[in-house]
């Protein structure tokens, strides 16, 4: 595989951004700028204040904004009434490891939210944030909802494999993504780059983590929500069958009635965890 243009890679989400429906109408969607200069977009789906979800989208650490993922943000913010905090994090070659981590760890330090949420990529800066925060000694949001997440930048699980050719996510483009995001291969199997490999887990936010049957990632996945679990940490776990990575940007039946059941379990912690 000749390695991908990322301005193209870019451009390409932009463009498939703008041709989704657009989510829910909500009574204040706010651009604002955060810490470290960073790019924010607020959703409040009420006049009253309501929880705080801090949300980190996907595109494999090197494309995808707050406009490629304005959709699901509306669907999370009204399908369990919360508020969301879009974050137009730094993005890869540009800015490799730890860069996005630390963009993460310091919106979640200042916004302070009940949950973090994330998709592929952006799921995978969740944990790591995550973990930063409990390695200093917080504070943590009580919540972590991952959605397709990458936990293993060695790319050792066998659903990369079984599922890394004619699904949504390609083996050789994962690779090249993980290049990016981690460019010394020596690195990819320390746990600080690499949750699923961390030993202790114990301390970390209860956590709903969902997978996609077709997914290449669908194994570290899993494998991350079982270390959790061991770890004494609550977790909420489902594989979606039949669908492939990234479907939660998807509107076909299918992938809305799983979108659905996701923001069903997000509502049940979330709530939970405010109340």
């Amino acid at each position: 595989m000749n390695d991908p243009d990322v301005h193209q890679l870019r451009r390409a989400s932009a463009e498939r951004g703008h041709l989704r429906p657009r989510g829910p109408e909500l009574p204040y969607v706010t651009d604002l700028t955060g810490p470290r200069g960073l790019r924010l977009r607020h959703y409040r789906p009420a006049e009253e204040r309501r929880p705080l979800v801090v949300y980190l989208h996907g595109g494999a650490w090197v494309f995808c904004d707050l406009d490629t993922h304005d959709r699901f943000c509306r669907l999370l913010a009204d399908g369990c009434g919360v508020e969301v905090m879009a974050v137009d994090y730094r993005l890869a070659p540009e800015h490799p490891y730890p860069g996005a981590v630390e963009d993460a760890v310091e919106v979640l330090r200042w916004a302070r939210p009940v949950a973090v949420a994330g998709d592929s990529a952006g799921a995978y800066l969740a944990t790591m944030a995550c973990l930063a925060l409990r390695d200093e000694g917080g504070p943590l949001p009580a919540v972590q909802i991952l959605v397709c997440p990458n936990t293993d930048l060695t790319l050792s699980q066998p659903s990369v494999r079984e599922k890394g050719t004619g699904h949504a996510l390609d083996e050789d483009f994962l690779a090249w993504a993980v290049r990016q995001w981690a460019p010394d291969p020596a690195r990819r199997a320390d746990p600080r780059l690499s949750p699923m490999l961390v030993p202790d887990l114990r301390g970390l936010p209860a956590a709903l983590i969902v997978t996609a049957e077709h997914d290449a990632l669908r194994d570290e996945g899993e494998t991350y929500a079982r270390r959790l679990a061991e770890a004494g940490v609550p977790v909420t776990r489902r594989r979606e069958p039949g669908l492939a990575h990234g479907f939660q940007q998807n509107t076909d039946p299918v992938s809305q009635a799983a979108v659905d059941r996701l923001l069903t379990d997000a509502r049940h912690l979330l709530e939970a965890a405010s109340s």
